[in-house]
């Protein structure tokens, strides 16, 4: 089973939403995640996120991978 850390979008057209999933590396964008390690919300007034560092530190170690649009966020 292959883990990978990448986006999941959520809200409505027009409002970029973005939560931090934890997923296998074959399934769907919106299918269900094996965990959620937090948010970034884009809008007129700037970016805002939030991230459980502690969360992400153990997935990392435990072997999933980050894409590279998660990269440039973390």
């Amino acid at each position: 089973m292959a883990l990978v850390i990448k986006f999941s979008k959520v809200g409505r057209k027009g409002e970029s939403k973005y939560r931090i999933i934890v997923k296998e590396k074959r399934s769907k964008r919106e299918g269900k995640p094996v965990d959620t390690i937090g948010f970034i919300e884009k809008n007129k007034s700037g970016t805002n996120k939030k991230i459980n560092k502690e969360k992400l530190n153990h997935w990392v170690s435990v072997g999933a991978s980050i894409t590279p649009s998660v990269k440039k966020y973390l």
